[in-house]
């Protein structure tokens, strides 16, 4: 019986060392994608696309949308008398978790609360439907970075060209750091 259990703690020891000594792969960022479409008919969808991506060494998330049309071919831009009115709103799985973001989106207000971030997106016609930003996750008491809560990023576009006034479901990509 003894001999088994040095036995046992030899082997473990050398589970351990193996385990401190030898590198792990490396991962990669936690991404998480949605989409989500209205028919125009019975071959069109206008559709939304979001994206989330944290990142625990840079202690940011980043999140981007983009709007297109999907046809029997692909998807494809609007036309030339397109108007779109998109809301991306970004917030944490924590309510002690405060969104200090920044966008790159031509016609867009942020729109800052204590348990969200909203940004308001108009689009004319030559102006494709994308917007991208970045947030930092900071816990309220602290002010420091909390990389522990999740994330979320959810947006919806209304468009208006053609005759055709449809706004699309919320999308919502959720993640987490890693």
């Amino acid at each position: 019986m003894m001999r088994r259990a040095g036995t046992l703690a030899a082997m473990s020891a050398t589970m351990l060392a193996l385990g401190v000594l030898c590198p792990t792969a490396q991962s990669a960022a936690a991404t998480n994608t949605a989409t989500r479409g209205i028919a125009i008919d019975d071959t069109h969808t206008v559709q939304i696309h979001v994206t989330a991506n944290c990142v625990k060494a840079e202690n940011r998330c980043y999140f981007d949308t983009l709007a297109d049309v999907l046809t029997p071919d692909g998807t494809t831009g609007f036309p030339s008398d397109f108007y779109g009115k998109q809301n991306t709103t970004i917030r944490s799985t924590n309510r002690m978790v405060y969104m200090d973001a920044d966008f790159d989106a031509a016609n867009t207000r942020m729109f800052k609360s204590i348990s969200d971030t909203e940004f308001a997106t108009v689009y004319f016609a030559g102006n494709p439907p994308v917007m991208r930003g970045d947030a930092r996750t900071v816990q309220f008491e602290t002010g420091q970075p909390n990389t522990d809560a999740g994330f979320i990023a959810c947006a919806y576009i209304q468009v208006v060209y053609g005759g055709i006034n449809l706004t699309t479901p919320t999308a919502c990509a959720q993640t987490t750091y890693s």
